[in-house]
């Protein structure tokens, strides 16, 4: 049997809502043990259960009148998936039941949410002690180098969103989160067959990694260059093109600005707890003293518009911006966010869907590096190296 057969799957999720409480019945095909607890800023019921496959149709949207603002699920790591009820206002959660299969129901998953006084809210609230450890995963292994080998340069590859946080989408549905991971892994394969880079992605699955846990997998790699993937969207389908994103206490623009806070939120999404956090977002302006890494920073981001323009459209107003992204407050790593696009522009997103483009896209960002670190190849020098 496949490992995929082995995981539990969600049959169905349905939702309840009267005066009385908020009832949540998630349909399982086999019985799952759960952790259910509530955290602040903003309110919000986390639900932690072991990996499932999700295969439930479309479910009830909340009606809007009561507590529940709205909710989403998917995978939070792996070996954990992760239901995020957002609130309208506070409850008080009764004790999860876990029903046997009966009248052509599978497992059911019953928690139900009664309506709660905001400081009886706030003093239940909290990350379980059980749990703690596990919030911040530990940077994936990297080996050192065998003796006598090359030196290469360290590039961490950093593909935005995933797992329960799938970002932006464009109006065919098109997930933020699918398309930087085809490019972060097509981004890899260029670097490592040039044979000057020894490349690690933050992520090489749909699983969610928070925002300080890149930024610890850069620092303890000693990447030479940190580049997070992102695709960038707007109220307005007209606006389109390539843009990258350097760190900056103050934003370029107002939109840098609003792009950063959106980005920036990506830990709440997906329902981690940033309670007595100490990430370097608080001490960033210290750490910059160290100003070389930005100015390599920003050096690079010069470098990879010009590439960049081989490939895809580039946004005609100030594609290089500057705003304060958490993924980039690493220190001691030159780091770059480089926005791929709109995918809420209808010609952006159709590029975005082929593997023509997501391609030419890691072809060209490889040439970048090669620039950055003073090889000089041109994106058809690089494409012609790669098998």
């Amino acid at each position: 049997m496949a490992e995929a057969d082995t995981k539990p799957v969600v049959i169905g999720l349905r939702l309840g809502e009267d005066a009385e409480r908020s009832r949540f019945v998630v349909e399982l095909s086999d019985p799952v043990d759960v952790h259910v607890f509530t955290l602040t800023e903003p309110n919000r019921v986390v639900i932690d259960m072991p990996e499932v496959l999700w295969r439930a149709a479309d479910a009830v949207r909340p009606n809007g009148r009561g507590p529940v603002e709205s909710y989403r699920y998917g995978l939070f790591r792996e070996g954990n998936s992760r239901f995020v009820i957002d609130l309208n206002s506070p409850v008080r959660v009764g004790e999860p039941q876990l029903l046997p299969p009966s009248d052509g129901f599978g497992f059911r998953l019953v928690v139900d949410l009664y309506p709660e006084t905001i400081a009886d809210f706030i003093a239940r609230a909290g990350w379980p002690e059980e749990l703690a450890a596990l919030e911040t995963p530990s940077p994936a292994a990297i080996a050192p180098p065998r003796p006598g080998a090359p030196t290469k340069r360290i590039i961490v590859v950093d593909a935005g969103h995933g797992g329960i946080d799938p970002g932006t989408h464009g109006p065919s549905g098109l997930l933020e989160k699918t398309v930087v991971l085809s490019v972060a892994q097509k981004l890899r394969d260029a670097l490592e067959a040039t044979g000057r880079y020894t490349v690690h992605l933050t992520r090489d699955t749909d699983v969610f990694i928070p925002l300080r846990g890149r930024v610890d997998i850069a620092r303890a790699a000693k990447a030479d260059l940190f580049l997070s993937l992102h695709i960038d969207s707007h109220e307005s389908h007209d606006i389109r093109g390539a843009s990258v994103y350097t760190l900056s206490e103050d934003a370029s623009d107002r939109e840098a600005a609003s792009l950063a806070e959106k980005e920036n939120m990506s830990d709440i999404i997906a329902g981690v707890d940033l309670s007595g956090d100490n990430n370097p977002v608080a001490t960033i302006l210290i750490d910059l003293a160290q100003r070389d890494t930005l100015n390599r920073s920003v050096r690079f981001a010069e470098t990879v518009l010009t590439t960049l323009r081989e490939a895809t459209a580039i946004r005609p107003s100030t594609p290089h911006r500057a705003a304060g992204f958490a993924v980039l407050k690493a220190p001691d790593v030159p780091a770059a966010l480089i926005e791929l696009g709109y995918i809420t522009n209808h010609a952006d997103e159709a590029e975005m869907t082929t593997e023509a483009w997501r391609s030419r896209v890691a072809v060209a960002i490889t040439a970048a590096v090669d620039r950055h670190f003073g090889t000089g190849t041109s994106p058809a020098a690089v494409q012609a190296s790669i098998p």
